[in-house]
């Protein structure tokens, strides 16, 4: 009764529109009442919660997210990717869909990664004879591959709240978001052929294509290589997560003062803000989820909800979708950071006790939050897509939900039930068990 009520008061409010570090200060404050804990003990707590280096690598990613379209970076990664695919039926919505996928490699956010694409590519697709709305909500339900291509902030936060290797939580969601970018360009080609006012790109010869392709590499190769300076650093061993998101930001500002030179000082200290607010938020999150981890787990809660769940079913299969549901659920409430620090503490005991590696459950957890943040009721990531590309909600949610069945539904059957899709990755790089 005490998890019910504490829960509908953390997901009441959020509905209700307050604040969401207020939502889990609000959850914490009733918490420390319930038990009797002395609120002097767990606010220490809370704070030495945050004295660690990996946090430090998420408001580094935020702002580097937040540079990627005043420095050009953006641009000239979706440029590079219609090079690839602009010519085919649909090229122009697969290459938006890739350019999500590419931008994930960056900012680890869906809500930046549907800003700035979503930005760049629904005038483009709409030039082309792209309904804005289909445009809106396939840009909408691709920024999702933003938390699945690493780097992941969400999966920054559960190694963290969980105690895993950050570097074996962002291998856990590459194929998973790999076969997302698939599925969604699949689909894609086949809702394109039902739309004659989509134009195509005059085709040219090879040796045009490949000067084409050329050209654009050439234009964007510092842009490219942002991921590569990444996830190379992060996985050649030659820095930590940390240090890599620190040297995306100052990657991103040299690019975008001396190289494309589209980056001022204005726009640079708008970035900073922003981002900085962003940071603030999710920092005073942090703060109180720690607090009510604590309570959680002095109080023995997740082994409480285990045991309850047991009583529902022993089924390892039934379980699993039953958690699926709650993550979808708690997806479309929050957004990704709050749903990762909420359920990470709450859900890992019982997905060890039936046999789930934490490994697995990253990406388990990555997939239907991901899913959980284009549905509604709430829908966060959705809607912004909305707000950006200017159509209202009735209008596109009818393609939306297409690939919100068709692709990334599977996906996340595929990730539950199929544990060698999270852990093949980690286990060949890193020799995890």
């Amino acid at each position: 009764m005490v998890i019910a009520i504490n829960l509908a008061i953390l997901i009441g409010l959020i509905v209700i529109g307050l604040p969401v570090p207020l939502c889990f200060m609000s959850a914490a404050i009733y918490m420390g009442f319930v038990y009797n804990f002395s609120f002097g003990f767990l606010l220490p707590s809370g704070y030495y919660a945050l004295n660690s280096l990996t946090l430090l690598s998420v408001p580094f990613f935020i702002m580097a997210g937040a540079l990627m379209s005043s420095s050009g970076i953006a641009e000239r990664l979706t440029t590079f990717a219609q090079a690839f695919l602009g010519r085919l039926r649909g090229g122009m919505g697969a290459a938006t869909i890739v350019a999500c996928a590419i931008f994930g490699a960056i900012s680890g956010t869906c809500s930046s990664a549907v800003a700035c694409i979503g930005g760049i590519m629904i005038p483009r697709l709409e030039k082309l004879g792209y309904p804005r709305q289909y445009s809106v909500a396939m840009v909408g339900c691709a920024s999702v591959l933003g938390q699945l291509i690493p780097p992941s902030v969400p999966m920054i936060l559960y190694a963290w709240v969980t105690q895993q290797s950050v570097a074996a939580c962002f291998l856990a969601t590459v194929i998973p978001g790999i076969l997302t970018t698939i599925f969604m360009c699949v689909l894609n080609y086949f809702e394109v052929r039902k739309m004659p006012s989509v134009q195509v790109e005059p085709q040219v010869s090879f040796g045009q294509k490949i000067a084409q392709i050329g050209h654009a590499t050439k234009h964007g190769i510092w842009s490219l290589l942002m991921p590569v300076i990444i996830l190379g650093g992060i996985y050649g061993g030659i820095t930590t997560p940390t240090e890599s998101a620190a040297l995306a930001v100052a990657y991103a500002i040299l690019v975008g003062f001396f190289i494309h030179r589209e980056l001022s000082t204005k726009t640079l200290w708008s970035a900073l803000v922003s981002s900085s607010t962003t940071t603030g938020v999710c920092v005073l999150m942090l703060f109180f989820v720690s607090i009510l981890a604590k309570v959680y787990t002095m109080q023995q809660i997740p082994q409480q909800l285990a045991k309850f769940l047991m009583t529902i079913s022993d089924n390892k299969i039934v379980l699993l979708l039953m958690v699926n549901l709650f993550l979808i659920i708690i997806g479309m409430m929050m957004d990704d950071f709050s749903g990762t620090m909420l359920a990470a503490p709450l859900l890992l005991p019982l997905m060890v006790h039936i046999g789930v590696h934490p490994v697995h459950f990253a990406a388990i957890m990555g997939t239907n939050l991901g899913l959980g943040n284009v549905t509604p009721p709430c829908a966060p990531i959705l809607y912004l897509a909305g707000r950006i590309g200017g159509a209202s909600f009735d209008q596109y949610f009818g393609y939306a939900l297409k690939y919100m069945l068709f692709a990334q539904v599977p996906v996340v059957l595929l990730t539950t039930y199929f544990p060698d899709l999270s852990l093949f990755l980690p286990r060949l790089l890193m020799g995890i068990k």
